[in-house]
């Protein structure tokens, strides 16, 4: 297919490959185990492969949409062999999520819009929020654009301190008022500086509580309210932070958070640890919502933008 290759740098796409190798391994040993004996793509083989895709935490839509696809090109093809469904497989999975209609981002380029672009961060506590933040913040300014940061996580002492030295390792402004003050007193003041400093981009970061959606839904709209006195069209972007090493709870995590709130981007975080790097598909293919950024390493250069015909590469790479 045309669709891979050539898009990423050398050292990134070695960089994806490495972040995968986990779930890659983990993938194909089962894949291996499913077709062991066999020679043609059969009802059988399709069983198994289904349990493979399940297993290995696409998800279960995900995974019945692509088996679909699959048994439409045996049903054409009368006759395919084992060894062939490695190729049939990376293609129909990215088939699938070429159909999204949910652009690539190609570079940490910002939106054409009138500045400050404003990004709202949501997501639990341990997903990996404000180190995302953090990072997102270095690439952002590498990029050339001038950033700051909102520590409107007040809820969490360790989150505020967090964001300051990041503020400080990377050379960005840090909007603080430390814990259990107000977060949207932080956000106003946080997209006020940005406006009067000229800041291309301001990233705020809220609290992760998810155990009372209500409360969450009330803080979060309040925030939005406030900045909005500086910046009728904030937030911009609310993006969703999610932990890919805890398989399917990422995707309840997504569904519980996009009931609470608008959610217009994901990241998804931590799979250079886990096997469980399926779930970057079902979550991309599910909720068709942009997932603008993934998480392969512990280096800044590690969260990179996604792009679903590199993954797919990535994944299927012998």
């Amino acid at each position: 297919m045309a669709l891979f290759g050539g898009l990423f740098s050398k050292e990134k796409k070695e960089s994806l490959d490495k972040g995968l190798e986990k779930t890659k391994e983990s993938f194909f040993t089962k894949l291996g185990k499913a077709v062991a004996g066999k020679s043609k793509v059969d009802e059988d083989v399709l069983d198994e492969l289904e349990e493979v895709l399940i297993t290995s935490d696409v998800g279960v839509d995900t995974t019945i949409k692509i088996i679909q696809r699959i048994e439409e090109r045996v049903a054409k093809d009368k006759y395919l062999g084992v060894e062939e469904l490695d190729k049939i497989l990376k293609e129909e999975i990215a088939g699938l999520l070429s159909e999204n209609n949910v652009q690539d981002l190609k570079d940490f380029t910002l939106p054409d819009v009138k500045k400050p672009y404003v990004i709202m961060v949501v997501g639990v506590n341990g997903v990996g929020k404000t180190t995302t933040i953090g990072k997102l913040s270095a690439q952002y300014k590498n990029a050339g654009y001038n950033v700051v940061l909102g520590a409107a996580d007040t809820f969490r002492a360790a989150a505020v301190d967090q964001i300051k030295l990041w503020g400080e390792r990377v050379g960005v402004p840090v909007i603080a008022k430390g814990m259990n003050t107000d977060p949207s007193a932080v956000a106003f003041e946080a997209v006020e500086y940005g406006v009067k400093n000229n800041s291309d981009v301001v990233i705020i970061d809220t609290a992760g509580r998810l155990h009372n959606k209500v409360n969450l839904m009330n803080e979060l709209t309040k925030i939005k309210r406030v900045m909005q006195k500086f910046v009728p069209e904030a937030p911009h972007d609310v993006m969703l932070v999610l932990d890919g090493s805890t398989g399917q709870n990422a995707m309840l995590q997504a569904r519980e958070f996009t009931k609470a709130t608008e959610v217009t981007s994901m990241a998804i975080t931590k799979l250079d640890g886990t096997a469980k790097g399926g779930v970057v598909i079902g979550i991309s293919e599910e909720f068709k919502i942009p997932v603008k950024y993934i998480g392969v390493g512990e280096k800044v250069d590690d969260l990179q933008v996604f792009n679903k015909a590199e993954f797919v590469d990535s994944l299927f790479k012998k």
